[in-house]
């Protein structure tokens, strides 16, 4: 059964932006489906949401194809409709130059980039039939000012930014938009493990909740002027 409520999909969603979105989303009035590694951690963010039982958790490695297909799938399954995807879930792995490894290329490329482009591919055909979508790709001001030792990080995310370009080049057609959302640093864990508050203030870190309010009004169809475009949202 097809719901007449917009429906959106939010990747790494039991912490800092990604859970600042599913809950910006909900008070909206969208079905949210909460997607990340820990079912616990997303079950605590639904909790905290306007009308819980109208969302759902989904514990899915987005990084894994079939585990992106599946929840893809599984939500149109219980909802008929795919309105948006906020593609949130992310790694910032910090290594120099000469410390990047195989693995870390791999971790980055494909929790950044592969990631969300599985969830993509796979929403298309439904995007297609409904004439409509919207695609928000959570990336970094890192791509045009990375960091040292984001080598691989800000690669990873730059590819992001050129789906967003693609996605308005190829969607035109069908109705479907995308946006990159460039922030600064921000208060968050990841933030935390490459930065301690000595090198980066918490002062001069945005809240998850601020960058979240620029996805949720691209998911939202508040930004369709910034369609393909990547957003900047610069650090206090």
């Amino acid at each position: 059964m097809t719901t007449s409520t917009p429906v959106s999909i939010v990747t790494g969603a039991g912490s800092g932006i990604g859970a600042a979105c599913a809950r910006l989303l909900a008070a909206r009035g969208h079905a949210v489906v909460l997607v990340g590694r820990g079912f616990d951690k997303l079950e605590a963010v639904r909790a905290s949401m306007e009308e819980p039982t109208r969302h759902l958790s989904m514990a899915a490695d987005v990084a894994d194809s079939g585990l992106a297909h599946e929840v893809v799938d599984r939500t149109l399954e219980a909802y008929g409709r795919l309105d948006a995807l906020v593609l949130n879930a992310g790694v910032a792995p910090k290594a120099t130059i000469d410390q990047t490894t195989e693995e870390v290329l791999e971790q980055a490329f494909f929790v950044n980039a592969f990631g969300p482009a599985f969830m993509v591919t796979r929403a298309w055909p439904a995007f297609r039939r409904q004439r409509s979508g919207r695609v928000v790709f959570v990336s970094t001001l890192g791509t045009t000012d990375p960091f040292p030792g984001f080598f691989a990080y800000a690669a990873s995310k730059s590819a992001v930014d050129s789906f967003a370009r693609s996605i308005r080049a190829e969607g035109k057609a069908i109705g479907v938009k995308a946006f990159a959302v460039n922030p600064g640093c921000v208060e968050t864990e990841i933030l935390r493990r490459n930065f301690p508050e000595k090198v980066i203030p918490r002062e001069k870190a945005l809240p998850p909740e601020a960058v979240a309010e620029v996805i949720v009004a691209c998911a939202c169809g508040d930004r369709d002027a910034d369609n393909g475009n990547a957003i900047v949202v610069a650090s206090p």
